[in-house]
């Protein structure tokens, strides 16, 4: 169950401007214990990665319409974030996984161990929700590795339902799970 939630929270989409905090935070959630199990790559990928990739990560994740990156913020400070990716009808995933009909992906969810249980995951996945929909999408998915319950208890939390569907991938067994939308 989640504690109340922390009257500071506020979610929002980034903004282009916003690249190095971008990088930071990535660089941040790859480095949490928990990380091999939950991001397909390492710090120090992301490290390597030059400040032009972080501009224009970021100035996609702010404007289009087939990513967006949300960040929950308390005090000024970012504290968790995910991004949503429309992957489009005959295409294939970043795991190589074909498209068989228009759909949200949610990818990278991070909370900072200090903030999670305050409602912050929570208030991410109804920002992804709401994007999405405002997009026409009916449904948003996300995967998550089968040895984190922690997870998946927050995802089913806010909706989403294990779909049946398993694979294996670079960093282990996975469970899809998506969540209608209103």
């Amino acid at each position: 169950m989640t504690a109340s939630p922390d009257p500071r929270l506020t979610v929002r989409r980034i903004r282009s401007d916003e690249w190095a905090a971008v990088r930071a935070l990535r660089l941040e959630s790859t480095s949490d214990p928990d990380a091999g199990i939950a991001f397909l790559e390492t710090p120090e990928q992301v490290a390597e990665r030059p400040d032009e990739f972080w501009r224009d990560r970021a100035d996609k994740a702010a404007t289009s319409e087939t990513a967006a990156q949300f960040v929950a913020v308390v005090d000024d400070v970012w504290v968790g974030s995910l991004s949503v990716l429309i992957r489009a009808t005959g295409h294939k995933d970043a795991l190589g996984r074909y498209v068989d009909d228009r759909r949200a992906d949610v990818v990278g969810v991070y909370v900072n161990p200090g903030h999670r249980g305050t409602g912050a995951v929570d208030a991410l996945l109804a920002a992804a929700a709401a994007w999405a929909a405002s997009l026409g999408l009916d449904r948003i998915s996300l995967d998550v590795h089968r040895d984190n319950p922690r997870a998946e208890g927050a995802y089913r939390r806010a909706g989403f339902a294990r779909t049946g569907e398993t694979y294996a991938s670079v960093i282990g067994p996975q469970i899809v799970m998506e969540r209608p939308l209103p």
